[in-house]
């Protein structure tokens, strides 16, 4: 039976963290062509390639990403039960990754990560990513939690955990003093009309919407991002549709105004995570939070 030699799990988790096998040789003071026979005696015990070389630099293959995830958590856990056993107290500097969908409103992902900014000791990163990098990352354990606006479904070879945190009504929101009415109306023919992109679950169910009212909207912009379309809405005379957390902060201040919350008409709000050996629990808390906020 193969064993891991958890020295030789070292020596490649400080190559994989410099990316260069003469960096890593002079951190850890060994040769070069030490430290590149160590690492190959973990991959013939292992029976994996953890490396590809591009030139002069070393890239993991998706083993060897999955096996640096793992090595980040082993030796940060060994790092934690050091400081523990010699001076008794806990390591306080604790990590998550968060992934968010690049097009996601920034105001969700700001209140979902609220509770971090208030607690000293943490810290947090955030990776914008589109839907499929997402999901890879968070598979390869790059990722501790991946917020979206798309529903994930499991499958035998990645058990996906999709939970919804939050939907939020989506309204038409346009510059104050339009003539709208707060009702569909014949009004909302005149308008020019800035929209998510067709294949966004938001365009979607307005499209639907426009079908069972027989309309059709003069459209003069589309944005696949959420950022965008309330500078867009912000900065022109053209209507949109969105949930008002984008533009909480132009409601507010009435630079922006509310003219209809269109019925039965949501953007979902989504939390992906993976199953893990050494769950992070600065994820559950997140949760917790977040699903505690909403009830």
């Amino acid at each position: 039976m193969n064993s891991l030699n958890y020295h030789h799990l070292a020596y490649f988790w400080q190559v994989a963290r410099q990316g260069n096998l003469t960096k890593a040789a002079e951190q850890l003071h060994v040769s070069q062509s030490a430290l590149s026979s160590q690492i190959a005696q973990l991959e013939h015990t292992m029976g994996v390639q953890l490396f590809l070389r591009q030139g002069r630099k070393l890239v993991l293959t998706e083993i060897g990403q999955k096996t640096f995830s793992y090595a980040e958590e082993i030796f940060r856990k060994g790092s934690e039960l050091e400081s523990l056993l010699l001076k008794g107290e806990q390591v306080q500097n604790r990590a998550v990754k968060i992934g968010m969908l690049a097009t996601m409103s920034r105001n969700f992902i700001e209140s979902f990560v609220e509770p971090l900014i208030r607690q000293p000791g943490i810290k947090y990163s955030l990776h914008a990513r589109g839907q499929a990098r997402l999901l890879t990352e968070l598979a390869n354990h790059q990722l501790d939690i991946a917020l979206s606006n798309i529903d994930v479904s499991g499958s035998d070879n990645n058990l996906w955990h999709c939970q919804l945190l939050a939907r939020q009504p989506v309204a038409i929101i346009g510059h104050p003093g339009l003539a709208l009415d707060s009702v569909f109306s014949s009004g909302y023919a005149d308008q020019n009309w800035i929209l998510p992109v067709e294949d966004s679950p938001i365009r979607s169910a307005f499209d639907g919407f426009c079908a069972l009212h027989q309309f059709k909207p003069k459209i003069v912009a589309e944005a696949d991002d959420m950022a965008m379309m309330r500078l867009l809405a912000r900065d022109s005379h053209a209507i949109t549709v969105m949930p008002e957390v984008v533009v909480k902060d132009e409601l507010k201040n009435g630079k922006l105004q509310l003219y209809m919350v269109l019925p039965n008409v949501y953007e979902h709000f989504y939390a992906v995570t993976v199953q893990r050996h050494f769950p992070n629990q600065i994820v559950g808390d997140l949760l917790l939070n977040a699903l505690s906020s909403q009830s």
